[in-house]
């Protein structure tokens, strides 16, 4: 893999940072590109080219590709789509300029950063393009309604390209984690805390006896299947190295049990099920 070059987003901890890591150990050449400028001069010193891709902010998203470009002579093997965040509350206590602000980093950022890409793809005669789904892309959880959405529609555009770019030499992929042990409770925080008003809902009973705990409480330990990030960099290397990578890639064994249980149960089942938690 020599020479070959990838842009990942959301690089400053989690599945970015280990996804990083593990590619350029494989021989990338490996674009870790962060939301805040100070993760950026974090990872610079630790040896990556770092360009500042804020999804929420479309001059980030034009400027730090066009470093990539700049660097790379005009070229760009593959990109993963990663950087994202979570928003926990309620549907009924969500509100819309809420789930507007998620969806400006969960979904658009990465619709604008694709479409730049394509042409650069097209023009070179082949690309990758991967999308760092999850299993919230094909089942719900209660509580979880923005981000659910979000990784849901990032599936619906997914396979749409992944469709329409069969007559190209673009390959588009998904990878589908269930839990991974990263900051991404801890990260939702301040935007639970900027969005939900749960001591006014109707709900605040359960706020207090359940997803506050979750948000707050240290764990004693991680969630029965956890896995830690380098599941999910094992899968992307597949992805990208691979002759004939798969359309989409299960990381965890709760993904795996949720296809199949959507695949046998009826909606009414399933919701139960899920309902239990």
């Amino acid at each position: 893999m020599a020479g070959k070059t990838l842009l990942i987003t959301g690089c400053s901890s989690g599945i970015g940072y280990d996804a990083a890591h593990g590619m350029r150990a494989r021989g990338w050449r490996v674009f870790a590109s962060c939301r805040q400028e100070e993760d950026c001069v974090r990872l610079r010193a630790e040896g990556f080219e770092s360009p500042r891709i804020d999804y929420a902010d479309s001059d980030s998203i034009h400027a730090g590709l066009a470093e990539v470009l700049a660097a790379t002579g005009g070229t760009l093997d593959a990109l993963f789509n990663n950087g994202a965040h979570g928003l926990p509350g309620a549907v009924e206590d969500l509100p819309t300029n809420g789930l507007r602000e998620i969806f400006e980093s969960n979904v658009f950022g990465w619709h604008e950063l694709t479409r730049a890409v394509i042409p650069v793809m097209r023009a070179q005669g082949h690309g990758r393009i991967v999308q760092n789904s999850s299993v919230l892309g094909f089942v719900t959880y209660p509580w979880r309604g923005a981000y659910v959405a979000t990784k849901h529609a990032i599936e619906g555009l997914t396979d749409t390209l992944r469709i329409e770019m069969r007559d190209t030499p673009i390959k588009v992929i998904l990878i589908q984690p269930g839990p991974i042990g990263t900051k991404i409770r801890i990260n939702s925080i301040p935007h639970f805390e900027r969005w939900i008003d749960w001591e006014n809902s109707a709900r605040a009973e359960q706020y207090r006896g359940g997803l506050l705990k979750r948000l707050y409480d240290t764990p004693k330990g991680p969630d029965p299947f956890e896995l830690r990030p380098e599941a999910v960099t094992n899968k992307l290397a597949h992805a990208l190295e691979s002759r004939n990578p798969h359309p989409r890639y299960f990381v965890t064994t709760p993904t795996y049990i949720s296809n199949l249980a959507r695949r046998l149960f009826s909606t009414r089942i399933l919701d139960w099920f899920i309902a239990k938690g």
